[in-house]
Parts: structure tokens; sequence; C-alpha cells
């Protein structure tokens, strides 16, 4: 286990690039096991849960090769199915919450799948039952060993039918996807998840020959296909490092842009930081934030408090509550967060408030924050980062605050954030990382 040591007070200064888009990584990844064919995928980030998920993938037979920086080719033409019984296959599924998604392709191309409970960040429950449901409805049985918290999926064939979601969940959305391109007939799933990457995954499938209509909707069609072929697939941008670069551009004072973002790609992210009173200016496909020594946040047009709450996409994306509310405590004015989809996530409040933020936790969901106008400003303390969006959160807080903090359990933090420590001082942040192995 890592520690970040952070001297707070530095301006940034210079430009910052985002990395390939984690969430995206896990699907498109996943999708390889498809097809026997050579898929390439570029611009994958060098995180901790992509890497494991690929090396899960390797573990399993999938022939893996590293033809650049952020690229690689995967080809899944002789996958070792009695690796899935081994007691080292469950443990890494049980790490890895990404693991999960292994399960369509699976069970659509071979027929089977085994999957350990995913394990992944503390932020309360987070139910499969999206996942499995809908697996199900396409033909397939589960088994779940209580003993060892494993899930035995099989399936003769899968067969495409209507299902309606009980949520719109990303994950589930892509897990059924993937079953359904290889079922027979047609699948219609309603209330699918319509995120970008979503969609950049529904768009590399109809590459490899699948049929999928709908695409960007919340209604997909599905028309099932024998087999698929390789591709190429480029990912985008993580819009969740777009977002806590502009909070942390404004929470430290900092002059910085950020370049190709893929705005069209970012919904309301951006609006939704200038409705913290953040100045953000768009040139072309790079984004500029300057230097901000106040920041205000809008009231509802009637006048009543600013209410930032997470929803599917279109929606806000629940990822980047916890930038928006760290971001929040030196903004001049007060807002409510309503973190609706998760239930722990907001509980990492406790160390903006020892460090002198003005937070009520009004419950697991919602915190009133106070904003300080940057006239007291946040005092440096030791914390644990709980999981990889309060991690960056924390690590905002301490940038911008006075003294020299301490962040522990930055693992989670390498998580979804490639060598943030080097790419921030490199731009002029002061953050040392220390090995506690």
């Amino acid at each position: 286990m890592s520690s970040f040591i952070i001297e707070g007070g530095h301006r940034l200064n210079g430009d910052l690039t985002p990395k390939g888009a984690k969430n995206e990584a896990l699907q498109v990844i996943c999708a390889t096991l498809l097809t026997d064919e050579e898929v390439t995928i570029t611009n994958i980030p060098d995180i901790r849960d992509v890497n494991n998920l690929i090396q899960l993938l390797a573990d399993m037979g999938v022939k893996v090769t590293r033809i650049g920086v952020g690229a690689y080719t995967f080809k899944a033409d002789n996958i070792d199915l009695a690796y899935l019984e081994s007691d080292e296959f469950i443990k890494k599924c049980s790490s890895l919450r990404g693991s999960v998604m292994i399960v369509g392709p699976l069970v659509a191309r071979f027929g089977k799948a085994i999957v350990a409970k995913p394990g992944g960040d503390k932020i309360g429950r987070r139910r499969l039952d999206t996942h499995f449901l809908g697996i199900q409805k396409l033909g397939a049985k589960f088994k779940y060993d209580t003993k060892k918290q494993v899930y035995e999926i099989s399936a003769t064939a899968l067969k495409g039918c209507y299902m309606l979601l009980d949520e719109a969940s990303v994950t589930g959305t892509a897990n059924i996807l993937m079953a359904a391109v290889l079922a027979k007939g047609t699948t219609t799933i309603y209330n699918a998840a319509c995120e970008p990457y979503l969609q950049q995954l529904s768009r590399m499938l109809n590459s490899m020959g699948a049929q999928i209509e709908g695409v960007g909707s919340n209604l997909l069609t599905i028309t099932g296909v024998d087999s698929l072929k390789g591709c190429s697939h480029r990912l985008l941008p993580d819009m969740i490092e777009v977002g806590s670069f502009i909070g942390m551009a404004a929470m430290t004072g900092s002059d910085i842009r950020i370049k190709d973002v893929a705005v069209k790609e970012l919904g309301i992210i951006p609006d939704a930081f200038r409705r913290l009173g953040i100045k953000i200016i768009q040139e072309g496909d790079n984004l500029y934030i300057p230097q901000h020594d106040h920041y205000e946040i809008d009231t509802f047009m009637d006048g009543s408090i600013m209410t930032f709450a997470d929803a599917p996409w279109p929606g806000l994306t629940p990822d980047l509550m916890s930038v928006i509310l760290v971001v929040a405590t030196q903004a001049k004015g007060s807002v409510l967060i309503h973190q609706k989809m998760f239930e722990s996530r907001l509980f990492f409040v406790d160390k903006l408030i020892d460090m002198g933020a003005q937070i009520i936790l009004c419950d697991p969901h919602r915190a009133v924050v106070i904003g300080q106008d940057k006239q007291h400003l946040l005092r440096a303390t030791t914390m644990v980062s709980p999981d990889i969006r309060a991690g960056i959160a924390l690590l905002i807080a301490a940038m911008s605050a006075e003294g020299t903090s301490t962040i522990h359990n930055i693992d989670q933090i390498d998580r979804g954030y490639e060598k943030i420590d080097e790419r921030l001082n490199a731009i002029g942040a002061s953050i040392k990382r220390i090995s506690n192995d």
C-alpha cells in the first residue's frame, strides 16, 4: 500500500491530456472474447483495474500483445475453459469488479461462464441483478455457490427476447448486449443505459459484424449473428478525468488547458462546473480553465439553493459527485449534493470537515456544502482514500490546503488515474509517492 505526501498551495500551469476512458476499456476488452479473430484496441489507460483485466484474459488463454503505448491486440482463439474453475481465477475475479462483464461474452460464445462475486470500491451495495436477470431472459441458467461466492452460468443456446431492465445499469447493459449479439433471433433491451462508453461498445460490436440498432438511445434492438470478426477500436478520453481536472484547476487557482477531451461526448459535465461558477472556455476540442481566485455557485431561477444530483446518462455522472462536492467547499454560496445512486460515497466528507470544510451530512445520500469563498483555506491533514473518486477529491483538497497532507491507500486512486502524481507534478504540483510495502 502506497501513500501521497502533498504540499498544498501550489498553483498549476500548463496542459493536461486525459487518458483513455477506464469504464470503456473494461467493456471493450471483455468484448474481445466474442471472436476468435484479432482485435486491436488503442488509447488504453495504464491503470490497475484495466491492467488486471488484461492479465485475467491472458491467463484465460487470450493472446495479448502490447504493440505500443496504450495499444494492444487480443486474440481469443484458444480459451482455457478449465481455468475458469481454478482457485486462482476465482481469486482474481473477486478483486476486480469489471470481471463480471466476461459473463455475457463467455456464455454467448462457449455456453459456460464462472465468475466470483466481484469486489471493487467500497461505496455501498452494487447489485448484479440487472446483469444476471437479463442474461437469464436470454436462456442462461445461474447457480450460486454460497460457500465459494461463485456464480456458475450455463446455456445450451441463447435466444433473443424483449426485456425491460429494472435499472439503466451501464455494466449490466453492456453484459446483456454482449450476450445478445450472438443469440438467435432478435433481442430488444428497453431502459438500456446509453452512456458514450456504451455507445462506443455498440459501435465496436457493429464493426465486428453485430447488428445493433438504437445506439445512443435507451431502446436497443439486436439481431443475433452466428459469429463476429476482428476489428480496430480507439477509446474515448476519460470524461471523469476531464471533470476532475476542471475542478482541480478552480480549487487550486490554476491556469490549465485540458487537451483533446472529445467535447461532444462530455454531455452536461462542463455546464455542471459552470454552475459552480467556474469559467470554462472551449477551444476546438480543448477546454481552457483560467486562474480562479473566486467562483460563485449559481442559484436556481427562483433563488433557491443549487442542487447537484447524479442520474443515468445524459444526467450527471455519479463518478464526479465527489469532485463537485470538494470544489464547492471553496466556492461562494451553498449547494446540496444528492448522491442517489450509491449509498456510501459521501462518507469521505468527514475528512473534509477535519480540514475545515463546512459540510452538513444529512444522510448517506445528501450533504449540504457551505462554501467559504477561499476566505478560509482547508487545513492539511492525514487521510485514507476509500475509493477511486473520493481519492481524487481528497487529492484535490490536499493540493488546495495550507500545509502538507498525507493520503494513504492511494492504490485506489491508481485504479482510475494513470500516473496522476507524475502528470500533475509536471505542471507545478508537489506530490511525493511513498511506498509502504
